[in-house]
């Protein structure tokens, strides 16, 4: 925490306790207690030395900072809740985990690398295009993919009035009726790449992540999850540049590296990543 302070809401959720959204609901409903007085509304600045009280109990203090690899299978949501009761990421976690969201997101029917974190400031800071972090697909697609058309992508393209960025396209091969494509991309917008392929005459069949800019999926499992020590965390955000410096919070110390497996099963989603784990190179 900041010597001017910060939001409420965001220190709730920097706790542990819930999201900024959930942690914004309970300041409504009367449960939240600062100073000793109820709030009514988030729009209020603590300090370190606020007393606050969520339905009667101290506001835990705030967790280490903590990053995890997970490799999301097909068919998840990556939401916290679904109204349509579809399966979520979250609802097949292991046992054991603390509170955490996501680090961008992929759609129900993509597959590959999603990095979880406990703290909302580092899920901001490593979704921010700005922050120039690369992602890294394998996309199957149906058709017959030109490599010129594909080469041209890096220029941007405009798709039903929403301009792309510059993207790294690549054939990797071409059997029969289906293509394998690489593709690289900074800013991820919703559907991306399926829109482009699209756009290029190509339906994509599966879709998977291979990175999120120097961490990669590797030989992780679907439904896996691994812990990222927190030395190679800094090491790739910069020594003294993480989001928990501003937020006062310590790197956890580093877990075991052995994957842990979720509930949910799945058949292995190979997009031949490479057999070394990558989470010590520079980022892409």
């Amino acid at each position: 925490m900041t010597a001017k302070g910060e939001r409420i809401a965001k220190v709730i959720a920097r706790a542990g306790v819930c999201s900024r959204r959930e942690a914004e609901r309970l300041i409504a409903d009367g449960r939240v207690r600062l100073d000793g007085a109820v709030l009514s509304s988030p729009a209020v600045t603590v300090t370190a030395e606020s007393n606050i009280m969520i339905d009667g109990k101290a506001l835990p203090a705030p967790e280490a900072a903590r990053l995890w690899r997970y490799h999301k299978p097909r068919g998840t949501v990556t939401s916290a809740r679904d109204p349509g009761g579809r399966p979520t990421v979250f609802d097949n976690l292991p046992a054991g985990l603390p509170r955490v969201v996501s680090i961008g997101r992929l759609d129900i029917a993509s597959e590959g690398l999603l990095l979880l974190t406990n703290d909302g400031t580092l899920k901001r800071k490593l979704e921010l295009p700005a922050t120039g972090w690369t992602r890294r697909y394998r996309v199957r697609v149906h058709g017959k993919a030109d490599p010129a058309a594909l080469a041209k992508l890096s220029q941007g393209v405009r798709v039903a009035g929403i301009q792309y960025g510059p993207i790294q396209a690549s054939l990797e091969r071409q059997t029969g009726a289906n293509a394998w494509i690489k593709i690289a991309l900074k800013e991820g917008k919703n559907r991306e790449v399926r829109r482009v392929m699209e756009h290029l005459g190509l339906d994509v069949n599966r879709l998977i992540r291979v990175a999120f800019g120097s961490f990669q999926l590797s030989e992780l499992k679907p439904g896996a999850v691994e812990e990222i020590p927190g030395k190679v965390v800094r090491e790739q955000l910069g020594e003294g540049q993480g989001a928990t410096k501003k937020a006062g919070a310590a790197w956890a110390k580093p877990r075991p590296k052995k994957p842990v497996k979720s509930r949910q099963r799945e058949a292995p989603a190979s997009g031949r990543p490479g057999k070394k784990d990558a989470n010590r190179r520079r980022p892409a």
